[in-house]
């Protein structure tokens, strides 16, 4: 594939930008309550105590409760199929410190402050839902790599479904999105074990996956499949791991395997992750790690 330089956008980004607008207009919300016709004395004002109405049936929105199989939109770096309600947002930040864990010994760890005084690639992440069971997020790391993720439920969990479906539609870019652009699609499927866990199998087309035009390869994408599940060890305390092996295409290093130990507060949740790799978006994923182990941290808070 010819990459982009500069300013241009290449025909991948384009048609994956096209085809996150057309989930975007084709999918709307369909699982909100339709809206009340206009008063039925056809003077085309709201009834009394419409407002009131309105109000109530938002406090009523499932998507604002707390899910206690899948309190976060993420696990360590793979989302999940949690859905954002309406017109709300979340915000999360990442950091992979860059001190290997077994670089010297003990006590060279502890004079390193267990690697918290390495420094870190360090993400910012905003979520933000479009309307009932569709969220669009933005992702940006700090070696300049922006990722756009839309999401989008195409069925849930329950009346006599056993899991829950999300699409996903990505576009990344390094150098602030002007450059190696990788595009992405998959599909995340979830499944809910009463309100103790949740498990997901999540396969991943990532394009353009190698970003060095220098080092061509028989594949210049990547397909991956996402494992991982999320486990409630007491009320707001949860042990999570995921893994996601490269199955095809460009697929250097070693496969990215990550385990965390995480923290339910209110619309908080604080995680302190250990793994091989750094990559929180889906084409740094496709690039996978490597034989060290290294620790990092997740916070994310829901504004709602």
């Amino acid at each position: 594939m010819r990459r982009a330089r500069g300013g241009e956008l290449p025909v991948t980004v384009f048609r994956s930008l096209m085809l996150i607008a057309l989930l975007t207009l084709v999918w709307p919300c369909t699982a909100g309550a339709q809206a009340p016709p206009a008063g039925a004395d056809g003077s085309g004002q709201p009834p009394a105590g419409t407002e009131a109405t309105a109000a109530a049936a938002q406090e009523d929105d499932p998507d604002l409760d707390v899910n206690r199989a899948q309190p976060d939109f993420t696990l360590i770096g793979l989302p999940t199929t949690l859905r954002l309600a309406a017109r709300k947002s979340a915000f999360r930040i990442t950091h992979r410190f860059g001190r290997p864990l077994g670089q010297g010994d003990f006590g060279d760890l502890v004079e390193d402050f267990f690697g918290f005084d390495s420094g870190a690639q360090i993400g910012f992440e905003y979520r933000y839902g479009l309307f009932s069971a569709t969220q669009l997020a933005v992702h940006r790391t700090n070696n300049k790599t922006i990722q756009f993720l839309l999401q989008r439920q195409v069925v849930g969990q329950g009346a006599g479904f056993p899991v829950s479906i999300d699409a996903i539609a990505a576009a990344e870019g390094t150098n602030n999105f002007k450059d190696s652009y990788s595009p992405a699609l998959g599909v995340l499927v979830s499944r809910e074990v009463t309100d103790r866990a949740a498990i997901y199998a999540e396969p991943i087309w990532v394009n353009n996956s190698n970003p060095d035009p220098s080092e061509l390869a028989d594949d210049n994408s990547t397909f991956m499949l996402g494992l991982g599940s999320r486990v409630r060890l007491t009320s707001t305390l949860y042990g999570v791991v995921e893994y996601t092996p490269r199955l095809a295409g460009f697929d250097p290093g070693d496969h990215q395997f990550g385990i965390a130990v995480e923290k339910r507060l209110g619309g908080h949740s604080f995680q302190i992750n250990f793994g091989n790799a750094f990559g929180t978006t889906f084409g740094q994923m496709a690039r996978g790690g490597n034989d060290d182990w290294y620790i990092g941290f997740n916070i994310s808070r829901k504004f709602y």
